[in-house]
């Protein structure tokens, strides 16, 4: 019987060993990804929502851009006289609402991924699928994501979507600010379609200076807000307005980066991490003590 427990005893260790090594090892593996250095050359998108007409023609370009049916050009207009407040989705990428149905004149806001200056989807991601791209663009690569969703839940605007009605290869569906497009040279396709220059493409620092400028110039036109300049630490698109966008179509944000809280949660479960191999191991260790009690019961 001593026999036994010492020969467990040493079986128990070198199980302890194992899983500590293992252990020590996965976060290394399983660590999200860590934030980029940021460009001041890195590019963005000014939206003055008070320009904008409802037209549509922005979602049309971009679900061509990425190969999504995008039906008949002439039909999104009446997306905004529907009733309805859309999300952009995993075949919609980007969507025009309407803020108040009841005024005829009222702000039309575009809605997309915000492409943060510091993701809390790219923070949450645990395999680092989801990368900050040196000019701004926040992309994802559908051959290393493991279908987790994990950004969805990080996300403070809510945007990346999924999938769901495919089965077998599923993936998560966002907006990646026309990487390709822009690494060619070209402008995203919603703002090279946009027919009244809603849309302004630049570097991010020209943007708020411009978006500045035009409030400071005509202040009975716009809110006294850029929004996107320091909400969660900054993001790639920025909005000017009519009225606040906050609580009606954004949440209210801080000025902290996202991040903060994604990080502490997703390095706080990845940090204690035990690997199937070695939780394996320690209830094989527990089945053999329990069963060499009961086989030393039955004696």
């Amino acid at each position: 019987m001593s026999q036994n427990r010492r020969d467990f005893l040493k079986t128990f260790a070198a199980i302890g060993t194992t899983a500590a090594t293992l252990t020590a090892v996965s976060p290394k593996v399983a660590k999200a990804s860590s934030r980029g250095e940021l460009s001041v050359d890195r590019n963005g998108v000014l939206v003055d929502t008070t320009t904008c007409i409802g037209c549509g023609k922005c979602e049309w370009a971009c679900k061509t851009a990425h190969h999504i049916e995008p039906g008949n050009i002439e039909d999104y207009s009446t997306k905004l006289t529907d009733g309805s407040q859309r999300r952009p989705s995993e075949d919609a990428l980007t969507v025009v609402n309407q803020i108040d149905k009841s005024v005829m004149n009222s702000d039309k806001v575009k809605l997309q991924c915000m492409h943060c200056d510091h993701p809390a989807c790219v923070s949450a991601c645990i395999v680092g699928a989801i990368k900050k791209q040196e000019n701004g663009a926040v992309t994802w690569d559908t051959d290393v994501c493991i279908g987790c969703r994990y950004c969805m839940i990080a996300c403070p605007f809510q945007i990346p979507a999924f999938e769901y009605h495919k089965a077998l290869d599923p993936k998560i569906a966002k907006c990646d600010f026309c990487y390709d497009r822009t690494q060619e040279g070209k402008l995203p396709a919603c703002a090279e379609i946009c027919p009244v220059g809603a849309l302004t493409y630049g570097t991010r620092e020209e943007l708020v200076i411009e978006a500045k400028r035009r409030i400071e110039k005509n202040p009975e036109k716009y809110h006294d807000h850029v929004f996107g300049e320091h909400e969660v630490g900054g993001t790639s698109w920025l909005y000017l307005a009519e009225n606040s966008l906050v609580e009606t179509v954004f949440p209210k944000l801080g000025t902290n980066p996202a991040p903060g809280v994604s990080e502490s949660i997703q390095h706080g479960l990845f940090a204690y991490f035990v690997p199937p191999v070695a939780l394996y191991a320690l209830l094989g260790g527990v089945m053999w003590l329990s069963k060499t009690k009961e086989n030393e019961g039955g004696h």
